[in-house]
């Protein structure tokens, strides 16, 4: 039986491998569109092989769920230990030369995180979360902000490739530039999880990602001692990943309410046609 810190080594070397050729291939890319404002690169596709060769080498028995997968986003989680990967969370900072993405992998096994880890390629940073054993940035440990007051709070947002006018999506958005001290919108929901679990961001919300895009992340916050629910403040569920971290539950309340009040800003006729 292997150990967690056997997993998590295994996933890093697996997520480093990635790291080399996305770096590698990036000045050479070329994308094309899965759907409309949705990109995809080719760096996507070898770094999800690479990772893929590299855990099936050692774990041959364990499932493997990847963005690039066939199937895409209809797969379901399977039983037992399956891999969670996105080999490229970022893709469209990616090819416009946006030095802000990741390689995302995660152990769960019968729908419950064991292992983390999140590489930044650019900044050399690894994230690595173990169930039961806190969450640690190249190797020291971690810890959210700890900030309390929404007016304090340096927060991002996650929203769909295609978000129409008067979408609740964007009345989140616009509360949040009202009410907190800043919002940013940083195109890697790896890297917002990550940068809640050490205390760089103080909350992160998103309402359009898949499993793969969080299956990592969720745990750092969750080990470090952040805050994690759903949209609507109850627990996370995985085939509908729509989630709500924070630094604090007093934050969390707070972020909970403000989601709340923007829904009653909408007309009751629905969103504005765009």
């Amino acid at each position: 039986m292997c150990t967690y810190e056997q997993w998590a080594e295994r996933a890093e070397q697996a997520a480093r491998a990635a790291g080399v050729i996305l770096r590698r291939m990036q000045p050479t890319i070329t994308a094309r569109e899965k759907a409309p404002k949705d990109l995809v690169s080719e760096a996507d596709w070898e770094s999800q092989r690479a990772i893929r060769q590299l855990l099936a080498a050692h774990y041959p028995d364990y499932g493997f769920l990847g963005e690039e997968s066939p199937g895409g986003k209809q797969q379901k989680l399977p039983p037992g230990y399956v891999w969670i990967v996105d080999p490229l969370d970022g893709t469209s900072n990616y090819v416009h030369g946006v030095p802000s993405y990741a390689v995302s992998i995660a152990l769960w096994c019968d729908h419950q995180p064991l292992v983390g880890v999140v590489l930044d390629p650019v900044l050399d940073e690894c994230f690595v979360a173990i169930r039961g054993h806190g969450a640690r940035l190249n190797g020291r440990p971690i810890a959210p902000s700890r900030c309390r007051a929404l007016r304090d709070a340096l927060v991002a947002a996650s929203l769909g490739p295609q978000v129409p006018r008067g979408s609740v999506e964007v009345a989140r958005l616009v509360e949040a530039i009202h009410e907190a001290q800043g919002v940013r919108r940083t195109g890697s929901a790896a890297l917002n999880l990550c940068y809640v679990a050490c205390g760089r961001f103080d909350g992160y919300w998103a309402t359009s990602v898949s499993l793969w895009d969080v299956a990592a992340g969720l745990l750092l916050v969750e080990e470090a001692g952040g805050c994690v629910t759903n949209l609507h403040g109850g627990a996370f569920r995985y085939w509908q990943p729509e989630v709500l971290v924070s630094a604090s539950q007093e934050l969390h309340t707070q972020l909970l309410e403000m989601l709340r009040r923007a829904e009653g800003t909408l007309s009751p006729s629905g969103p504005a046609v765009s």
